[in-house]
């Protein structure tokens, strides 16, 4: 198993989407309640729909005991979910959800893309949670399973991480990099 990557997931979508031919599926982000990432995405596998729960490791010490090793959300309260518009009903179904994001009744996808680099990066790279930001140092991955994915530089020790962010979700990753991967990022201002 992966130190970090998707928990409960990989169902095959046919399994799911027989009677579905031409409807566009996509990527999007379930909000759970509080501490049933886990549980939410076991209901998602039992039902044959397609998720992904980012996980990473942290070592945690108890006072006056031994530490131990806790596999955690990356994104506290998410789960995602690989689904055509007409699922919704059942994913919404599933006891822990709370709703699916979007603005009111329409869901918003994620990009395939950024969903891809996002799986394939947890798998080769170090990540852990990291405080949502707004503003800062923008850059650009040039190397690697995640290259061409933009986020903000920060030092951490005598690391460098970049702090990937999910607008839509309003959630954060750091991702540990080195200083020769990142570049800056090309400003996209709105002048015309």
């Amino acid at each position: 198993m992966h130190q970090f990557g998707a928990a409960f997931s990989e169902n095959p979508a046919p399994a799911v989407l027989p009677n579905l031919a031409g409807i566009e599926v996509g990527w999007f982000a379930v909000y759970t309640n509080s501490r049933h990432e886990k549980i939410v995405a076991r209901h998602f596998s039992q039902r044959q729909i397609e998720s992904f729960l980012p996980i990473y490791q942290k070592v945690h010490r108890w006072a006056k005991r031994s530490s131990v090793t806790l596999e955690l959300p990356l994104f506290p309260n998410y789960v995602f979910v690989h689904m055509a518009p007409p699922q919704r009903v059942s994913v919404l179904a599933v006891p822990g959800v709370l709703g699916i994001v979007g603005q009111g009744r329409i869901s918003s996808a994620l990009s395939d893309a950024e969903m891809e680099s996002l799986r394939t990066g947890l798998e080769r790279n170090k990540a852990e949670p990291h405080p949502y930001l707004v503003a800062g140092e923008r850059v650009r991955i040039r190397a690697g399973s995640m290259e061409g994915m933009e986020g903000v530089l920060v030092r951490k020790k005598n690391e460098l991480r970049v702090v990937l962010t999910l607008d839509l979700i309003r959630r954060s990753v750091a991702v540990e990099v080195d200083a020769k991967d990142v570049e800056p990022a090309i400003s996209h201002s709105g002048g015309n």
